[in-house]
């Protein structure tokens, strides 16, 4: 007696319009024909949980949690090589940091992903005062999973350390202090803008 065939399961499509409408670029995610140029161009490619044609092809499959929990998008160094060899010139690059992005807000992102921990920090970092304060950033990574780690990874990076203190770019001061944009106000407002930019444009795109 002939064993039965198992049903394939169909694609589901709303998956596909959540990432159109809500990821930067997610439009562009149904043209990509799976060529594997993305996946042969990137220097992480050997490392990557899901290559980026492979996870397209997850969302055009409606597998949210396996997309959005994944790591793969924070591989992403934004060095650009699969969007300029890309035969559909498709914006990868924008389009894996889009995920992330959209990952962090749904809470699913990888939470001990040390791109995503980095990300997060110097954003922080930043929008306090327009600069990076590189000493409370640096310390800041050091000492998240406790003193006794921070200290045993300051130990180990002390060559740098002190490398980076004789070339003037850590400052012991900066830790009550530290360099600022003179136009605070003005930062905020840029960062506010941004912030209304991008909603116009999600706006648009679910009037569309």
């Amino acid at each position: 007696m002939t064993a039965s065939m198992p049903t394939p399961s169909p694609y589901r499509g709303d998956f596909l319009r959540e990432v159109e409408r809500e990821v930067e670029g997610g439009e562009w995610v149904k043209m990509c024909m799976q060529c594997g140029v993305c996946a042969g161009s990137c220097p992480f490619g050997p490392h990557w949980e899901h290559t980026p044609q492979k996870i397209f092809m997850m969302i055009r499959a409606g597998k949210r949690d396996e997309v959005l929990t994944s790591d793969s998008m924070w591989m992403c160094t934004s060095c650009y090589n699969c969007v300029v060899r890309c035969p559909r010139k498709l914006p990868i690059t924008t389009i894996m940091h889009g995920l992330a992005s959209h990952a962090h807000r749904q809470g699913l992102a990888p939470k001990m992903q040390p791109t995503r921990a980095f990300s997060l920090r110097f954003y922080d970092n930043f929008k306090r005062t327009g600069r990076v304060n590189e000493l409370k950033l640096t310390l800041g990574l050091y000492f998240k999973d406790g003193f006794v780690a921070g200290l045993k990874k300051a130990w180990e990076m002390r060559h740098i350390g002190l490398g980076l203190l004789k070339a003037g770019r850590l400052n012991p001061l900066e830790l009550v202090g530290g360099h600022r944009c003179q136009d605070q106000k003005g930062i905020a407002a840029m960062l506010a803008k941004v912030e209304q930019i991008e909603q116009r444009a999600k706006a648009t795109k679910q009037e569309g």
